[in-house]
């Protein structure tokens, strides 16, 4: 019988011959260095606190939905995690590697749905939805008024806010950074004098997930501030229509 040569291509147990000079540059209790500047190892720790910010504001939609935290303590966390959010976004490399929501996503197997349509809509459901109660929990004791007791200070900011928001349009500020913050604090000192859906209500929300999926520096065309201006209006004149 003829005795099985190996084939000259497959190694053998005894073909590998270690490379002491390789073997010297490997240290095993030596630490890994994940970034090789100190640049790069900001952007992974922007990452990093963006992960992080997805997975706890999922956790928190859950809790909320269970009744396990209040809607004040849902409120003021969730704000704090969207404006976290927006922030790390800020900068410029951070976005660029962070490309967006889905792909960030994607990239890190992630799924978090409830926190992917927070991120969408960039509003807690306390403020996208009137919250039933939220207006009187805000208010002292003595604080009376028209719409379900709401006290005339708390009124007075909701109508300079419209009326805030509705001048910058006239004065032609037309971008995301410009307008979102303007139109959040009215839909926030609405939801404090009043749990009723008014009328044109919904319009507010509408463009604050509009205003929300735009890029920073992205501008209304001329058409859209005209039609911005006035839905506002008319959800100022609903608004007003619950004080009577």
């Amino acid at each position: 019988m003829y005795s099985q040569r190996p084939l000259p291509y497959a190694p053998t147990p005894y073909s590998y011959t270690p490379n002491p000079a390789r073997s010297a540059t490997i240290n095993l209790d030596e630490e890994v260095k994940l970034a090789s500047s100190s640049v790069e190892r900001d952007l992974y720790e922007s990452l990093a606190e963006i992960y992080s910010i997805i997975v706890t504001l999922d956790g928190l939609e859950k809790a909320y939905i269970k009744d396990v935290v209040t809607e004040a303590e849902y409120t003021e966390t969730c704000t704090r995690l969207l404006k976290q959010y927006k922030s790390s976004l800020g900068d410029e490399a951070v976005s660029r590697e962070f490309v967006n929501l889905e792909t960030f996503k994607r990239t890190w197997g992630l799924e978090c749905p409830r926190a992917t349509e927070r991120l969408r809509i960039g509003l807690p459901a306390t403020v996208e939805q009137a919250s039933h109660g939220g207006a009187s929990s805000s208010m002292g004791a003595t604080a009376t008024g028209p719409a379900g007791g709401a006290s005339g200070s708390l009124i007075l900011a909701a109508t300079e806010n419209f009326i805030t928001f509705l001048d910058a349009l006239k004065l032609n500020m037309v971008s995301k950074d410009a307008l979102h913050p303007l139109l959040s604090e009215v839909i926030q000192s609405v939801n404090k004098v009043t749990d009723t859906d008014f009328e044109d209500r919904g319009k507010i929300i509408q463009w604050l997930i509009a205003l929300n999926q735009m890029r920073a520096t992205e501008e209304l065309s001329e058409d859209q501030a005209r039609e911005l201006a006035f839905d506002i209006e008319q959800a100022y004149q609903g608004f007003k229509a619950t004080l009577n």
